[in-house]
């Protein structure tokens, strides 16, 4: 399956992966959020795995595969009892989670994954971290990392850009699934050899020929009729600047390109994907430029 166009029209195809913990509620919550204002499809998945710990001791009292399975259906089919949108279920086994998701993604044509965040920090990064990272790596589609409760449909929406083509495919990927909303497109960037100048640079330094190049950007971004975009350029580290910025102003959802070719991409979806679910106080949306490789 070949990636999401940017014109194509909106999903109708969604797959959620969960591994039935608690914090995986919320992306069962978003998903359902996002399926009704899409009126779209969702496929609930969960991988069975012999490196889960429940699993694990399952396997090691002695049950079968067929016990694992129906075990599995039970919590998942009680887990979806009161959703208010249909829920097909699929329950898969294999050593390699990302893979099963992939594979399930590909066969249903999803047009979006959503999975969460494990409450456990070691369990994060030992399963779900380790996983959210190989498919941001490998996903065609657009990833969403669901962080927070879906209290509403998303508002407050920040495309982090490093004005490559990557993150323009972000940009429009991002505008064409939300439709309506002002996007904040953000750009933090550092003065190249700033340390070694006599006098520390300013807030002030580089802020024109940034200006410019982010408006040049969209100028070249071809964004559908009637999308407001909003700029906001701040000098400093990416990784901290962004941050206290999604704090400050309420941003529910960050979308990220995840292959690009400078600082702010090699600093994030460079680094692995529990640290950048650590970073963010929200939402991420990882969206693959079509020619990355995996």
């Amino acid at each position: 399956m070949t990636a999401t166009s940017s014109t194509d029209a909106t999903p109708r195809h969604l797959l959620l992966a969960t591994e039935f913990s608690a914090c995986c509620d919320r992306a069962l919550d978003r998903a359902t959020q996002l399926t009704d204002e899409w009126q779209a499809e969702l496929v609930a998945l969960n991988v069975l795995t012999p490196t889960a710990p429940d699993q694990a001791l399952a396997w090691a009292s002695g049950e079968n595969e067929e016990q694992l399975l129906h075990m599995a259906r039970k919590q998942l089919t009680r887990d979806l009892a009161a959703m208010p949108v249909p829920v097909t279920l699929r329950i898969v086994h294999g050593n390699d989670a990302a893979a099963a998701i992939r594979d399930t993604a590909t066969a249903i044509q999803a047009d979006l994954i959503v999975t969460g965040v494990s409450c456990s920090k070691a369990l994060g990064q030992r399963l779900l971290g380790s996983t959210v990272e190989n498919l941001a790596r490998s996903l065609p589609q657009p990833l969403l990392v669901v962080h927070d409760r879906a209290r509403q449909a998303y508002r407050r929406i920040l495309v982090a850009s490093d004005f490559s083509e990557s993150s323009r495919h972000a940009l429009l990927t991002t505008a064409r699934l939300f439709p309506g909303r002002e996007l904040i497109l953000y750009h933090a960037y550092a003065i190249p050899l700033a340390g070694l100048a006599d006098a520390p640079p300013s807030a002030g330094d580089g802020i024109v020929a940034k200006e410019s190049e982010c408006a040049a950007f969209l100028a070249a971004s071809a964004l559908p009729a009637g999308v407001k975009v909003h700029t906001v350029i701040e000098y400093g580290p990416v990784e901290s600047t962004l941050t206290r910025y999604v704090r400050e102003q309420d941003i529910e959802l960050v979308a990220l390109g995840s292959h690009g070719g400078s600082r702010i991409m090699s600093l994030l979806l460079g680094s692995t994907a529990a640290k950048l679910l650590d970073w963010l106080p929200c939402d991420a949306l990882l969206v693959r430029e079509p020619r990355a490789k995996a």
